[in-house]
């Protein structure tokens, strides 16, 4: 496989439509999905789950990683023109994709959930793995409705200061 050249003329992993990405986006996404990762062990290490126990470190920390991408997508939303605004374009990747990616976890959400069925609680299993789809969706949903919220009247205080 002959590896294409990005538009800086250097080679680099694919990316999505056959482009190449640049280091520097790869480098901020990793990093930042390092950091997320790090706060989620921090999490689990702070409230830690016992065996057999319904895990609500992870479900905790799933729903607040859904809550704060809520909360970047209704910002970046209001901001179409990013740059314009004097937000570099990386911060989007390393906080989505890098940090909140890291942070927010489908391993720990599996493993935890077979933990439950294996341990004669598929009750709480179900609980848990319905609960938390549908808890992350609330999150998101929820936080970005109110973040748009408070972006109007902010906008509306603006205005009407002059």
């Amino acid at each position: 496989m002959v590896a294409k050249r990005n538009d800086r003329g250097r080679a680099g992993p694919a990316v999505a439509g056959g482009r190449r990405a640049p280091l520097s986006l790869l480098v901020v996404i990793a990093v930042g999905g390092a950091a997320g990762a790090c706060l989620r062990r921090g999490a689990s290490l702070l409230w830690p789950t016992p065996a057999e126990a319904f895990p609500w470190t992870t479900l905790g920390v799933n729903l607040a990683g859904c809550a704060a991408i809520g909360v970047l997508m209704a910002v970046i939303s209001v901001r179409h023109g990013v740059q314009r605004h004097g937000v570099h374009p990386l911060v989007r990747p390393f906080l989505g994709v890098g940090v909140l990616g890291g942070f927010t976890t489908f391993s720990a959400y599996a493993v935890e959930a077979r933990g439950l069925v294996t341990a004669g609680r598929a009750g709480f299993a179900l609980a848990y793995l319905g609960g938390t789809v549908l808890g992350a969706l609330v999150a998101v949903s929820a936080a970005t409705a109110v973040t748009r919220q408070l972006g109007e009247i902010r906008q509306a205080v603006r205005e009407e200061a002059g």
